[in-house]
């Protein structure tokens, strides 16, 4: 591929002092603890900064679980692309075919509930508009998938099919009912065969409706939206409310490996990767293709991958065209729009080293 910032080889290397400097200002805007990893073409380089549990005082570390929130969105994807891969999916079918008469448009095909253009409302709007009560509500629910389709279709639809780029996690329900659908098995089993043993991605799980963190992890702090109220630590929940658009566990290491495999090619065929790849502008720096965000980055650098948010964890995991380099960060705090922001800042670090 030609173009800015495509192969990592054509990147200034990392600049890891200002990634240590990312991560202080990250605990600055209100974090307990922030990390990143960045692989490079066989060259680790890791920082970490704060807490991991504001009880017990323990310093996070870069190998630390955590709940990547919709990160969970691109592995959902893959699932559903390589069942393309095997002709059991077309992407420009109506949900419809696939799931009869669970949505009210025949018109809504799987490719524009892959890139957010269905006109879905989201959900979660709705649950969340106080973060602390709305999360405490959810906590300890169970869903199934249909309940959750159900409480966005009693609001309006955003947009007609294809009209417009809308983010709801609606859209990745309905995904992980194509993926339970097409292949008789739960999503963990699909996300289990298909990524997580392939690839050996041992800090890598799917538990729900299981509400634990499975060994060592950083705890994910809620922060209220009433301002100086306490955080909340959210680290136990069912995740129920996100399941196929958000709920997996993972580690800067696995993450920068999944995607370093998709940008190779390991995951899917050519051709489905290039589907991922059909971009919709979202603003001046970002595009959305297939579960899969693009940014440019103040270099010209263009990286892939996706963010995350879920109560408590903030997630940025990206890699270059070529896979060759890929950073994920994390924050384990939430609802703190300044500390999204500073974290944003490591991809700078990562892929377009001095800052000049």
């Amino acid at each position: 591929m030609s173009g800015p910032g495509a192969a990592a080889a054509a990147l200034p290397a990392p600049n890891t002092a200002a990634l240590r400097a990312d991560l202080d200002a990250v605990l600055a805007k209100g974090a307990p603890g922030a990390m990143a990893r960045i692989d490079d073409g066989g060259t680790v380089h890791t920082a970490a900064r704060g807490l991991a549990d504001l009880a017990t005082h323990r310093a996070i570390s870069s190998s630390d679980r955590f709940r990547i929130g919709s990160v969970t969105k691109t592995f959902s994807t893959v699932v559903l692309l390589q069942l393309a891969d095997a002709h059991r999916l077309d992407l420009d079918a109506s949900v419809d075919h696939y799931l009869p008469g669970l949505l009210p448009d025949r018109g809504i095909t799987v490719r524009h509930v892959l890139s957010h253009r269905s006109g879905l409302h989201d959900y979660t709007d709705e649950l969340f508009s106080d973060s602390v009560a709305g999360f405490e509500s959810v906590r300890d629910k169970v869903f199934t998938y249909r309940q959750l389709v159900n409480l966005s279709l009693r609001e309006p639809r955003t947009n007609a099919p294809g009209a417009a780029y809308s983010y709801s996690n609606t859209n990745f329900v309905v995904a992980g009912m194509l993926i339970e659908k097409l292949t008789g098995h739960s999503v963990r089993t699909e996300y289990e065969n298909r990524i997580f043993k392939p690839l050996r991605l041992t800090d890598t799980f799917y538990v729900h409706p299981a509400t634990t963190v499975p060994g060592r992890h950083a705890h994910g702090y809620l922060t209220p939206d009433r301002s100086g109220a306490a955080l909340v630590d959210a680290t136990d929940q069912t995740v129920s409310w996100a399941q196929s658009a958000g709920a997996i566990i993972s580690s800067t290491r696995d993450l920068n490996t999944f995607l370093s495999a998709l940008a190779r090619g390991q995951l899917t065929s050519a051709a489905q990767l290039k589907q991922m790849e059909h971009w919709e502008r979202v603003n001046a720096t970002t595009a959305y293709g297939l579960g899969f965000r693009r940014r440019t980055l103040s270099c010209g650098a263009q990286v892939y991958g996706h963010t995350g948010a879920v109560q408590g964890y903030y997630t940025y995991a990206f890699t270059t065209k070529d896979g060759r380099r890929s950073l994920t960060a994390l924050a384990n705090t939430s609802n703190n729009g300044a500390v999204l922001t500073a974290l944003g800042r490591t991809l700078e670090a990562a892929f377009c080293g001095s800052r000049g």
